[in-house]
């Protein structure tokens, strides 16, 4: 304390460095001085590097022809096309490989989860003995163990085919062959037919549930939702005279013409990353089960539920809010492990961008940058998402 001139004691001010909270603001403005420092000599070096040896930056290469073909194209594509096309072709692929087995790891991992809690003993081992060999083998290995193992070694077209006959369906080393799916001028209504459905059974789940919130008597939606989105597109085939037909792969002298091909390595790719996420999966399933009280399935069973309504009504809905946070993880995880596609030449954005297109322009700045921006955006939407759902169906406390 110190006297002032009218002899009264004020508190003396405080020195800045002392003072905690300015103290903060200075340690941090340094820290980020020193990253964006660090930053820049990174840029600014390679940028001189780039210079010196006369390679050339920017994005124009985009437009240029890429001149070389890809065996898988959700869109669109030939050697005339450019390398801008060549990248949409390979995030495409990769799209298709994330989501897809996002899905399938999703509904194996719950059904092997819930398996290793059954009461029946010889399901719950071979449960136990899923996880424990697949999520213990590099993903890598599993990847070559489908690839080069199990279907390669399939026989081959001609060994099942003769020259000129017609296939509807194929399993061979070169994939799965189906007939193609031709679809007539009417088709169109079968696929509002079925959006109307979809429509249709989520409002019918609501109301289902605000009545079942009122009444307590529950209502059928599974059965009711499937009859909708089975019966009423079938309803609109039937009655626009059923356009739609197929046409089979023609079997060639050498290889089979035609149809629908599901190439090896995705087959492969697929099964590698379905097989190995499920099993961390089911493990975080089972632990967000056994997080539930016992109390709540005896509650359950006291108010006379069936086991799979226990399980359906009371346990996985609050289990969801153990289960979700390490379940964001598996997915972001399994879209990036995707990535090892380049292994058995699946053309992913990694093998078709940052590896064929890298190769032949040189662009390695822009082709990484725009490569990582994209699993960073993948990612983000990801988090994003499963963040969302899971403050959706957090706990409420009242």
């Amino acid at each position: 304390m110190a006297a002032d001139s009218t002899g009264s004691n004020t508190p003396s001010r405080a020195v800045f460095w002392r003072d905690p909270s300015k103290r903060a603001l200075i340690f941090q403005f340094i820290v980020f001085a020193l990253a964006a420092w660090f930053v820049w000599v990174i840029v600014d070096n390679t940028a001189t590097n780039m210079r010196n040896r006369g390679v050339a930056t920017g994005f124009g290469f985009l437009d240029i022809q890429a001149g070389f073909g890809i065996i898988q194209s959700l869109i669109p594509y030939s050697e005339a096309s450019s390398y801008g096309r060549a990248f949409w072709v390979g995030l495409c692929n990769t799209l298709l490989v994330a989501i897809v087995g996002i899905v399938l790891a999703t509904v194996l991992g719950f059904l092997v989860g819930i398996a290793r809690l059954s009461p029946n003993w010889l399901l719950a081992k071979v449960a136990t003995v899923y996880v424990e060999t697949f999520r213990n083998i590099p993903l890598l290995l599993q990847i070559f163990f489908w690839y080069s193992a199990v279907l390669k070694p399939l026989p081959g077209p001609r060994s099942l085919h003769e020259a000129g006959d017609q296939v509807f369906f194929s399993v061979n080393n070169r994939g799965v062959v189906m007939a193609e799916p031709v679809f007539g001028a009417g088709f169109s209504w079968v696929l509002w037919a079925l959006l109307a459905a979809l429509a249709g059974t989520w409002f019918i789940r609501r109301w289902a549930r605000r009545r079942q919130e009122k009444t307590g008597q529950p209502f059928p939606v599974l059965l009711t939702g499937l009859a909708l989105v089975f019966g009423l597109p079938l309803l609109a085939f039937l009655l626009t005279g059923m356009p739609l037909h197929f046409e089979p792969a023609q079997m060639s002298r050498f290889s089979l013409r035609g149809g629908v091909t599901i190439i090896p390595e995705l087959i492969a790719l697929l099964l590698a990353l379905v097989v190995y996420t499920a099993a961390f999966i089911a493990e975080i399933v089972r632990a967000g089960i056994q997080s539930v009280s016992h109390g709540q399935s005896e509650a359950a069973q006291a108010l006379n539920l069936s086991p799979g309504q226990a399980l359906r009504l009371v346990i996985i809905p609050q289990a969801l809010r153990v289960i979700i946070p390490p379940l964001t993880s598996q997915y972001l995880n399994l879209t990036k492990n995707s990535s090892l596609a380049t292994a058995i030449a699946y053309p992913d954005l990694v093998s078709v961008f940052a590896g064929t297109v890298l190769n032949q322009t040189g662009q390695a700045v822009e082709v990484m940058a725009i490569t990582l921006a994209v699993y960073l955006l993948l990612s983000l939407l990801t988090s994003m998402f499963m963040n969302w759902y899971n403050h959706r169906i957090r706990l409420v406390e009242r």
